[in-house]
């Protein structure tokens, strides 16, 4: 024997009943099989919003009405030949007829009960398995039409109904016993009182209806077939990476279809449990797929943890007051107090003090719920024994679930360290001491964020999804989604992680998406639906976003961005940046920056703003982090100088190599600001300020090479025009280094609290003296390197090796070793 339930999207359409009556072919040949189907996909929210309108009076429910006369006429046309079709469509008119004259009925008295609304939504079932059975028919197999409500026997809870377990497995097995038919088409959800009055067995009945066969008839197994490939490891809706599992046990998926998993409906597992029959999850549109086997013992293999799930919309009820400590009875006085009003609760949490006991019920229940605790305890309040009654919404609930977790420590510090990683606040926190569950309270606008997090930190081996927002594509920012895309695979394979671009945005446009922005063709997408570029909005937008992992990249030169910093930090999404500004102006935002980064788990990281992509800020923070004092840095960090200085000789006049190395583009477009020094006494200043000193760029005695007489041109062209009036004092000062056998070389120093910028002669001796080319160079004395300076050299400067060093700044926010080994 073997039970199959199609749910209503397995009936949606005709299409999907010739799915149906495939497997149920494919199924009947060797074994009876009970086949219990649902209403049409949407017909029992149509009945609900049909004998609504009736009770309010209101005419259109004819509308309605007539809207699933069409809907179940034109499915039995597309389903039947013209020679089939008359005695199922009489049959389904005088169904039809009958739900018509109870809704006039309703319509009359402008009253709707919970009795007679049962009675109406079991319509849904009742047509489409007369639909069904014909369709069956047609095809030439043994379809036997069976109303459940002759067999499934309840209390009169209407809308949720009790079922009386005994008196229906031994109806089921009489009714069997007197039909011989091989398939039975049994109405799912509908059920009926010993008077013959109709209950429902609530929303997902179906599933408990062929459980209950199944148990009854002591099935070799329970098939609910579905629109999904089993029960998946979260919510496809909210993670887009969730996958089916193999096998889970009945324990693992009572606890995740309590907390919302919507394969399968909370009932439905314990008859199956109490007969060992084992439960298939499949997909009626995928039906060579495996699914998922609930049984009672499974290996225990794969990961820790089964599944996430999530309720999304729950409240919060805290009972807090002194006066409870050590008295006994309170809990079951709250219990018995909601119980008198049919609230059910959903997860319940108690201090060790006893001071307050949290419970969580669902929003429509919560104003009940605090009146009827108020009223238990009217006295206690008026004693001051208890203080208040609190009420907080727009909350979810999160459950991690699996039989792997018993036993196994340091489970509940990964699920809250990775929560914590991303900003995500813990409400409220329940374990069941079986350990196969954590559940946690959490802000409603945190749900999907949380499922995520916990998916990546607990399913995916390891692999960390990065969301990045990125403004500033010029240079080095395409450049940087360039490399992205070339080591896209590396970065997945090896390192596993998964960058997903999420925003883009340049002077003109911007683009934000909860679908991946392609590194192939992300101009094409930012040109075509981006919208005009508005900072304020596109921060705003992100922040709305909430994804787990988000990485704001700045690759500006903006002063206007460094005052989104904190906000973004704020919410826990990191900063990464080759804008210097935000570090390079006041002392205050620095330390904001860096405290709010802290406060909310958020990294920021700032690599590029010295030297590209030589690793120097990361080693000063190391150093100065690990004990070490910092004395003195003195450092070439000007790729412009650098270079100019390098290749400055009598062979040429320092305007010309000026003009050269603009048009190789190792200047700005206005090269007074790579010869006035300010750049490199910014630089100059976070180093400082890395180091552990507080300096303010006002402090920094810069030279300016810039003749004054240069300096406020009205163009270029004429700036170059006076600087070449100076190339014989430029020519003067290299012959004077020369004949000592010495360099001309721009030096930024800082020491002693003191921090000055400029052009200097150095001698064969000075570790700079045999710089080359456009390198930086930057020699560090320390408590530890007090007798030979820790030298760092390499190019400062150039797109490819900013844009390196920005992903290597990405990497390590993910809290990853692929920075340090993957060749950037």
């Amino acid at each position: 024997m073997r039970i199959l339930k199609f749910g209503g999207s397995s009936v949606g359409s005709p299409d999907a009943l010739r799915r149906v009556i495939s497997i149920v072919e494919s199924k009947q040949k060797d074994q009876r099989i009970v086949v219990v189907v649902s209403a049409l996909r949407g017909i029992t929210d149509k009945l609900i919003e049909t004998a609504t309108l009736a009770s309010a009076g209101d005419d259109s429910f004819e509308d309605r009405l007539n809207e699933i006369d069409k809907r179940h006429i034109d499915t039995i046309n597309d389903l039947l030949p013209v020679s089939k079709r008359s005695e199922v469509i009489t049959s389904f008119k005088l169904l039809l007829n009958e739900l018509q004259d109870v809704l006039q009925g309703v319509s009359l008295i402008r009253e709707l009960t919970k009795k007679t609304l049962d009675f109406i939504v079991g319509f849904g079932e009742r047509f489409s398995a007369q639909i069904l059975t014909a369709a069956l028919q047609n095809q030439g197999m043994e379809a036997l039409y069976t109303d459940t409500r002759d067999l499934i026997k309840t209390d009169n809870n209407f809308g949720s109904a009790r079922v009386l377990t005994a008196q229906t497995f031994q109806n089921i097995r009489n009714y069997l016993e007197d039909h011989n038919e091989n398939i039975v088409v049994a109405t799912g959800f509908i059920s009926s009182t010993e008077n013959q009055e109709s209950t429902t067995l609530g929303r997902g009945g179906s599933d408990y209806t062929a459980s209950l066969f199944g148990a009854a008839l002591e099935a070799d197994v329970i098939e609910i077939w579905t629109d999904v490939d089993g029960l998946m490891t979260a919510d496809p809706r909210k993670v887009k990476n969730a996958f089916s599992v193999e096998h889970a046990s009945y324990e693992e998926a009572m606890e995740l279809s309590h907390f919302g998993a919507r394969v399968i409906y909370p009932p439905t597992i314990q008859p199956a449990l109490k007969s060992e029959i084992p439960i298939l999850i499949k997909n009626t549109f995928k039906p060579e797929h495996p699914g998922t086997q609930i049984k009672k013992e499974i290996k225990k293999k794969g990961g820790i943890i089964r599944g996430l799930s999530s309720i999304e919309d729950v409240a919060l009820i805290t009972i807090k007051g002194s006066g409870m400590i050590g008295v006994t009875g309170v809990a079951s006085r709250i219990f018995g107090a909601l119980a008198a009003r049919n609230i059910n609760i959903i997860l319940i949490t108690q201090s060790s003090s006893e001071h307050t006991i949290t419970l969580a019920v669902l929003p429509e229940f919560a104003a009940d719920a605090k009146e009827s605790i108020s009223e238990e305890f009217s006295e206690e309040f008026k004693a001051d024994i208890i203080d208040e009654i609190r009420v907080e919404n727009d909350l979810s609930i999160v459950a991690v679930v699996g039989d792997n977790m018993r036993q196994i420590p340091g489970i509940a510090g990964r699920v809250f360290n990775a929560l914590g990683r991303n900003g995500i606040n813990i409400v409220a926190i329940a374990q069941g001491s079986s350990e196969r569950n954590i559940s946690f309270v959490i802000d409603r606008n945190n749900e999907k964020k949380a499922m995520n997090t916990l998916h990546d930190a607990f399913f995916l081996s390891g692999v960390k999804t990065m969301n990045l927002f990125l403004v500033g594509v010029g240079l080095i920012g395409s450049t940087l989604l360039e490399m992205l895309s070339d080591h896209a695979e590396e970065l997945y394979k090896e390192y596993q992680i998964d960058v997903n671009i999420k925003g883009l945005a340049n002077s003109r446009q911007m683009l934000l998406s909860e679908e991946s922005i392609s590194l192939s063709d992300w101009e094409d997408h930012l040109g075509e639906d981006g919208k005009k570029t508005n900072l304020k909005n596109f921060v705003e937008e992100m922040k709305q976003m909430n994804l787990p992992n988000s990485i704001f990249v700045d690759c500006t030169a903006s002063p206007e961005l460094k005052s989104f910093y904190n906000e973004i930090l704020s919410e826990s999404i990191s900063v990464v940046t080759p804008n210097k500004l935000a570090n390079s102006t006041s002392q205050e935002l620095f330390d904001q920056l860096h405290e709010t980064a802290k406060q909310h788990n958020a990294a920021y990281k700032y690599e590029t703003n010295v030297g590209a992509g030589l690793p120097v800020i990361g080693t000063l923070n190391e150093m100065v982090t690990t004990g070490d004092h910092i004395h003195k840095i003195e450092a070439v960090l000007s790729g412009t100088l650098s270079y100019l200085f390098n290749s400055f000789d009598d062979s040429v006049g320092f305007s010309d190599l000026v003009m050269k190395a603009k048009e190789m583009g190792y200047t700005e477009p206005d090269p007074r600001e790579d010869l006035n020094g300010f750049d490199v006494g910014r630089k100059l200043l976070i180093l400082a300020r890395v180091s552990g000193y507080e300096l303010d760029f006002d402090d920094i005695d810069i030279q300016n090479l810039v003749p004054e007489e240069a300096r406020d041109t009205k163009d270029i062209d004429e700036f170059f025009e006076k600087l070449k009036e100076f190339d014989d004092e430029f020519e003067s000062m290299w012959k004077a280094a020369a004949d000592e056998g010495k360099k001309l070389c721009y030096i930024a120093r800082f020491e002693n609290g003191n921090a000055e910028v400029k052009l200097e002669t150095i001698a064969s001796d000075h570790p700079f003296y045999n710089l080359s080319g456009s390198d930086n160079i930057l020699a560090i004395h320390s408590s530890n390197y007090d007798v030979n300076p820790l030298v760092i050299k390499g190019p400062g400067a150039g797109a490819k090796v900013t844009a390196a060093g920005i992903i290597s700044d990405i990497l390590r926010v993910a809290n990853t070793k692929a920075y340090s080994n993957a060749g950037f």
